[in-house]
């Protein structure tokens, strides 16, 4: 399913631009660090606003069931960028290249320490410090902000899949 127009003008309002026309697909397999073009990121971001309101679900796998925050991840990359990702944060952060939260763009991943572990929640950044993910309170994929207490104090680092 392609986000629609409401998700492509709040892209535009974040990135600047708006595409609606189908992605560039790179090569499958396992993602390391950079494997996607950076122009992709934009088809990362409208895909992801296109989940907002999805259900949440541990474990889940797929938007119709319910998804968790490493599935949510996984889901919009495999589907906007071509990329299978592994359905676990903390392995996904392994596999992506550091960033400096300065140096964040949208479609870059963030990632949280909310269970005591390192790495233990995902979300991916839309610019002006808000990010989208999915978690287990209130249910829905929904987009918060960096700088809300709860994140700001989990805030683990940064990560990117894309080619600068």
């Amino acid at each position: 399913m392609r986000p629609g127009y409401f998700a492509c003008a709040i892209a535009a309002a974040l990135l600047g631009a708006c595409s609606v026309a189908p992605p560039v697909v790179a090569p499958r397999g396992e993602a390391s660090a950079a494997l996607a073009p950076r122009s992709l990121s934009a088809e990362v971001v409208l895909f992801s606003l296109g989940l907002i309101d999805s259900g949440y679900r541990f474990g889940g796998r797929n938007p119709e069931a319910g998804l968790d925050c490493s599935a949510m991840v996984s889901h919009v990359f495999e589907r906007a960028a071509g990329m299978r990702l592994p359905h676990n944060a903390a392995e996904i952060a392994r596999r992506a290249r550091p960033v400096e939260r300065p140096a964040l763009r949208p479609g870059d991943l963030v990632f949280f320490n909310t269970l005591d572990r390192p790495f233990s929640h995902i979300g991916i950044f839309l610019g002006d410090d808000r990010f989208i993910h999915a978690p287990s309170s209130r249910g829905r994929v929904r987009i918060d902000s960096l700088r809300s207490g709860y994140y700001a104090m989990r805030f683990e680092g940064a990560r990117t899949l894309f080619e600068d």
